[in-house]
């Protein structure tokens, strides 16, 4: 028996889940993250944390696992794109990793859905 499918899965969910509880832990500090043209702000914060608990569940569990992981990888790409890439074509070195972290987090979210059935 293969465990490596079963350890990779667990862990990329748990860090997915323990990021959804920091954006409740953390919600007032996180709101600053959401861009000025969305309406809502801290709203985002608490809504992305439930889609990251929510993302994790599915795939530890097994239940809607290929769409949790599309949505998740979908949510990350978003993340690089909305919050990430315009810091760092301002100018901020510092905004680099978080965005090569969710593109690369994005796309294994996206190879996982293609490997899982609902």
């Amino acid at each position: 028996m293969n465990i490596l499918p079963t350890m990779g899965k667990f862990l990329f969910a748990i860090p997915m889940m323990i990021f959804g509880i920091f954006h409740f832990m953390s919600a007032d500090g996180m709101s600053g993250m959401v861009p000025s043209y969305l309406p809502g702000g801290i709203f985002w914060v608490y809504l992305t944390g439930v889609a990251l608990i929510a993302a994790a569940l599915g795939i530890i569990i097994g239940k809607k696992a290929k769409t949790a992981s599309q949505l998740l990888g979908l949510m990350l790409i978003l993340f690089a794109v909305m919050i990430h890439l315009p810091s760092v074509m301002g100018g901020s070195d510092s905004s680099m990793p978080s965005l090569l972290k969710d593109i690369a987090l994005g796309g294994a979210a996206w190879f996982i859905a293609g490997h899982v059935r609902d």
